[in-house]
């Protein structure tokens, strides 16, 4: 008959099949307790271990695949690290070279370190695991030859047992019995010693492996201390030389405070014409200087100029009527500028014009004084403008404001402007301040950058 393939012929293929179909046959018997099956505890005791071992030893290599890709990884991280210091570290500093140097012992002692480990944790791990797959096969190999052991037997029984008996049957059935009953035992035997020698092996391979890994780690960490002893001393050498030019980080003022502006003089109280104002520049007010020639006096409003004549002129030089000085005051306060009064063409010559001041709000930690007290009624003393929460800000401290996206916030000024952080607003939230009108228990600081400007 032609061959199938290389090395395997049609009858081959013939008699696999048969033993196949045997052994399917014994092991139905088998279950239905129709044949009796031979066991053996103590060799089922040791492939249960054998396959524990090799649970054990298949984690084992895995997790440390999974250390060595991460030793690796900090290699990585370490490399650029200090390519970061050399990248920072000027020429001119004193210990370049030196950084220079660490770094580049830093770079081989990792690369060894993680060589080691491939060389005596991980091969030696991959050899030890090298031997499972042959016994593994072998073990299944004695099962097989178990059932066929099993059911020449039981044939060989079976003849014996027959009411015919037939001789050359019975000594075929013999001679085949013999021969599988010869393969299993071998098999056996081997595997009997294999076994438990395999499976008392494992508590020196596991010793060996983590003490390997231990010493490893021990020489890597000694030799990367002495790095960074090294490295401390340079960077130590290098702050003693620039520890003099060390200067202090000041708050900048935040951009959104106005500015502080002084106070405008305001016009005398009782309104009497003045002609040469002289300016306080310490109390910012003025002072009048006595008046030698009566004249005219201060409007009551720009949209409204005082009229003069000869016949409403006051001869006798009074003061001008309160309420004009309070409404000068009251629209000068308000930054208008007052129109020069007009006079008659046939008033005298020596009457001298009123003198016309002009002021602007002045602003102290962001607030107008002088303006309407009905302007900012609602809002708390010194405020100074809103904002509102872009982003929920939960609070760290009982000094704090605790934010969610879309509150309105009245920020105001601090007590004292030096505790003013760089970053960090003083204020009260809108909603607070309009339920309960109380300051002191309501403000706290907040970070500027989790807010946006509103008015």
């Amino acid at each position: 008959m032609a061959e199938m393939g290389k090395g395997v012929t049609a009858g081959k293929i013939a008699s696999n099949m048969q033993k196949k179909l045997t052994r399917a046959q014994e092991k139905v018997l088998q279950k239905l307790g129709k044949a009796d099956e031979t066991k053996d505890e103590q060799f089922e005791q040791c492939v249960q271990n054998f396959n524990k071992q090799l649970t054990e030893g298949t984690k084992l290599q895995k997790d440390l695949r999974t250390y060595l890709a991460s030793v690796k990884a900090m290699h990585e991280a370490s490399k650029k690290l200090t390519e970061c210091l050399q990248e920072v570290y000027e020429p001119e500093w004193p210990g370049r070279d030196d950084t220079n140097k660490i770094a580049e012992n830093n770079d081989l002692l990792w690369v060894d370190f993680h060589q080691k480990l491939v060389d005596q944790a991980l091969l030696t791990m991959d050899t030890y695991l090298g031997q499972f797959p042959d016994i593994k096969s072998r073990i299944a190999k004695r099962g097989r030859k178990l059932v066929d052991y099993d059911s020449a037997r039981h044939h060989f029984e079976s003849l014996q047992t027959a009411k015919k008996k037939d001789e050359t049957k019975i000594a075929k059935a013999e001679e085949e019995l013999v021969k599988a009953q010869k393969v299993f035992e071998e098999m056996n035997l081997d595997l009997q010693e294999e076994l438990p020698s395999l499976w008392n092996s494992r508590v020196g391979f596991y010793v060996n492996t983590f003490q390997s890994i231990a010493g490893l780690e021990e020489n890597f960490h000694k030799e990367m201390s002495k790095l960074n002893q090294n490295l401390n001393d340079v960077l130590t050498t290098l702050d003693k030389q620039y520890s003099s030019n060390a200067f202090p980080i000041k708050a900048q003022p935040s951009d959104s405070a106005p500015a502080k502006a002084n106070k405008s003089p305001s016009p005398p109280p009782d309104g009497t014409p003045i002609t040469s104002p002289e300016i306080k520049t310490v109390n910012h007010e003025l002072e009048p200087s006595s008046l030698e020639t009566p004249g005219a006096g201060i409007p009551k409003s720009p949209s409204q100029p005082a009229e003069t004549s000869p016949a409403s002129a006051d001869p006798a030089g009074t003061e001008a009527p309160p309420a004009s000085a309070e409404a000068s005051g009251t629209e000068a306060a308000a930054g208008a500028e007052a129109p020069k009064p007009e006079t008659d063409s046939g008033s005298a010559p020596t009457s001298l014009p009123a003198v016309v001041v002009e002021t602007f709000p002045a602003t102290v930690n962001g607030t107008e004084e002088g303006s309407a007290p009905s302007e900012r009624a609602d809002m708390p003393p010194g405020f100074l403008f809103k904002v509102q929460a872009m982003h929920d800000y939960a609070a760290t401290d009982s000094d704090e404001l605790q934010l969610k996206a879309g509150d309105v916030v009245l920020v105001i000024p601090f007590d004292n402007p030096d505790e003013q952080d760089e970053g960090w607003l003083m204020g009260v939230k809108e909603a607070d301040w309009l339920q309960h009108k109380e300051l002191d228990q309501s403000r706290g600081v907040f970070p500027e950058n989790f807010t946006e400007r509103v008015q």
